[in-house]
């Protein structure tokens, strides 16, 4: 998929990125956000909050992280796939189908400023405004908060899509699919990053439990009926963000596409999931063993 020019790691993601590479310094150096002004809401006025993250493009994250990652096997027994194209039995499920925009913005002001509107929403960080539900031109042009922020843009923007998306299965024998080749997040909710590194720690906690013996089908259980809980948690975030963001033709639809994603999560994990195993620091542990059943 296209590179995301700018993405937001939160402070929480920054120190779990940090301890897993070993890296305490890796983001250093980059542009920090402070607060957010945030108008979300038909007709709200723009609340200043607190926040604590730093801006970088994901090649340029990609770039710091990939001196620490030793090369592929070539005769290994998995495949952890990162991205596409996956395996020929996985189906890619879609929850909606906004589109976002990225493009290149001179700021006035510094911070990150959201905004609502009538067919969309505004995201601006440093140096980065992402349109999403339409072209930033349009949606501009509804904009009380953000468009005064602005002082100058560049002609040409990026497109990608916005909307959630999953695939099914998410793993089998000797294959695993993690980060964005397993799922894909709204840009609403800031966590694509964090999740996709917690993601490939149980992707290898799983695989090493495999190689000791472990009973192979309860294990890619667990992965799938993790992997899965963790999207449900993000479309139920989104869909809170989406019932209060604004209302009409271009909401409804995109808040009825995450309320279906909601049912397809729910068919799959069941009314009351159970998770045999649990991580403790880079190896999981199974539960069941512990209680002696």
């Amino acid at each position: 998929r296209p590179r995301v020019p700018a993405i937001v790691v939160s402070e929480a993601t920054q120190a779990l990125v940090c301890d897993v590479f070993q890296q305490p310094d890796l983001f250093r150096d980059l542009p920090r956000i402070d607060r957010r002004v945030v108008a979300w809401g038909h007709e709200a006025e723009p609340l200043e909050l607190p926040h604590s993250a730093v801006v970088i493009s994901e090649e340029e994250l990609t770039a710091r992280l990939q001196p620490q990652l030793p090369e592929a096997a070539q005769d290994a027994e998995w495949t952890i796939f990162a991205s596409r194209p996956l395996p020929e039995s996985a189906v890619e499920h879609h929850f909606g189908s906004r589109k976002a925009y990225a493009l290149a913005v001179d700021c006035k002001n510094g911070g990150c400023w959201v905004e609502s509107l009538d067919s969309g929403w505004l995201f601006l960080i440093p140096g980065w405004l992402i349109a999403v539900g339409g072209a930033p031109e349009a949606l501009l042009a509804q904009s009380r908060l953000v468009a005064r922020q602005i002082r100058g843009a560049s002609e040409e923007s990026a497109a990608f899509p916005a909307y959630p998306r999953i695939a099914d299965p998410l793993c089998a024998p000797g294959w695993l699919a993690c980060g964005s080749a397993a799922m894909a997040f709204d840009p609403i909710c800031g966590d694509g990053t964090g999740n996709a590194v917690r993601e490939a720690i149980l992707a290898a906690a799983v695989i090493r439990a495999a190689a000791r013996g472990e009973a192979l089908d309860p294990l890619l259980a667990h992965y799938r009926a993790r992997l899965i809980a963790g999207f449900r948690r993000h479309l139920e975030l989104s869909l809170q963000f989406y019932r209060a963001g604004n209302h009409g033709q271009w909401w409804d639809a995109e808040i009825l596409a995450l309320e279906r994603g909601m049912a397809w999560c729910a068919d799959r994990l069941g009314p009351d999931p159970a998770f045999r195993y649990r991580l403790n620091g880079f190896e999981l542990e199974d539960m069941c063993n512990r209680s002696g059943m």
